[in-house]
């Protein structure tokens, strides 16, 4: 069960609510699964449609890998497309997955709100869909949805900078500025506000200082994930906001921003801010290992995979698939049953041990 304080569940759901993304009325979950109609859903062999979106981090690329190895082993026909083009481009693919005939499309969208048309056409060829990761907003047209437990993910980050701060200065104030994630993905504003579940108090309690005065998610946010674009906004934040004042922590969401950011802070020749993390990509864990990026999140992106083609199988034989939350993650027309796996808090405290049984990271931190 999640346990979340009431105002950061109050802080969630409003915004939430007012965006129709994820988590409204964060509160204990229910679990299901195993049950049988005793009939296949679809025959074995058939063709699984996977639309990922654009190849922004290691995460995405490595799922298409696994996807493709994993569905194969299974016995099923992997058609695993990224939409590096664009939303557009992820409608298409998936009008032409239903057009083929694919029997169940498991979905990474771009936009999770962008997709209706496409979603209602694969309910009208009987296919069931799969929201991986990032929740599929505004529509009835989603059976299930796997993912980290987003809200937690921004807990993690929110507390990592927290205590990366008081490891190098015993008490505040601190200044410290946000970023988030891009807008259009719904998992950005999740990220954000568990974050600031754990940052908001201690900003009204003078223990924090956003010296920008850039506090709220529009003012935070990062268009497309992309790194020059957190790189541009610290640079604009260092030449305008620290030219005499220390900055000594920075809210990022993911790790390709967490390197953008430390880049500009390198290229002011500033000394180095806490600056948190998301995804264990190789270049952030050895960031970590030199004692520059202070944290990033371990969401194994092989047991996400695994889940999915788990749910594949026991759909296809007729099953109900297992899930673990049943009332967390209203897309502002449903309630999604979901499969939330755990989030791990990575620092160079337990970086070490953190990736023992990961096949790339592993080695690197040995």
């Amino acid at each position: 069960m999640r346990m979340f304080g009431k105002a950061g569940k109050a802080a969630a759901v409003a915004a939430i609510a007012a965006l129709a993304l994820t988590a409204c009325g964060r509160t204990d979950s229910g679990s299901s699964g195993g049950s049988s109609s005793g009939s296949e859903a679809f025959p074995k062999g058939s063709s699984i449609g996977v639309a990922l979106p654009q190849k922004t981090s290691e995460n995405w690329v490595l799922a298409e890998k696994l996807f493709n190895d994993g569905l194969t082993s299974a016995g099923f026909k992997p058609d695993v497309q990224f939409a590096n083009g664009g939303v557009s481009e992820q409608q298409n693919q998936i009008s032409a997955m239903i057009t083929k005939g694919d029997k169940l499309i498991i979905v990474g969208a771009i936009d999770g709100a962008q997709l209706g048309t496409q979603l209602k056409q694969a309910k009208d060829a009987g296919a069931t869909v799969i929201a991986y990761d990032r929740l599929l907003l505004n529509t009835s047209n989603v059976d299930y949805y796997v993912a980290y437990d987003n809200f937690k993910v921004g807990v993690l980050q929110g507390q990592a900078l927290l205590d990366g701060l008081k490891a190098k200065k015993p008490s505040g104030p601190y200044n410290i500025e946000l970023f988030a994630g891009s807008p259009d993905d719904a998992n950005a504003k999740v990220f954000f506000d568990g974050a600031m579940s754990i940052l908001q108090p201690k900003i009204d309690d003078g223990t924090l200082k956003v010296v920008s005065g850039q506090k709220s998610f529009e003012q935070a946010v990062t268009q497309g994930w992309k790194a020059e674009n957190a790189q541009k906004r610290m640079d604009t934040l260092l030449a305008g906001t620290y030219t005499s004042a220390s900055l000594d922590g920075v809210l990022s969401p993911n790790d390709t921003l967490a390197r953008a950011i430390l880049t500009s802070v390198k290229a002011a020749g500033k000394p180095l801010p806490v600056v948190t993390g998301q995804d264990s990509e190789v270049e952030s864990v050895k960031s970590i290992l030199a004692g520059e990026q202070y944290s990033t999140i371990n969401k194994d992106t092989r047991k996400l995979v695994e889940h999915s083609i788990t749910m594949v199988n026991d759909i296809q034989s007729g099953k109900t698939p297992e899930i673990n939350d049943t009332k967390s993650y209203n897309n502002g027309v449903k309630t999604v049953p979901a499969y939330l796996l755990p989030p791990v808090i990575v620092t160079l405290a337990n970086v070490k041990t953190a990736y023992v049984d990961d096949p790339v990271l592993g080695p690197i931190t040995k």
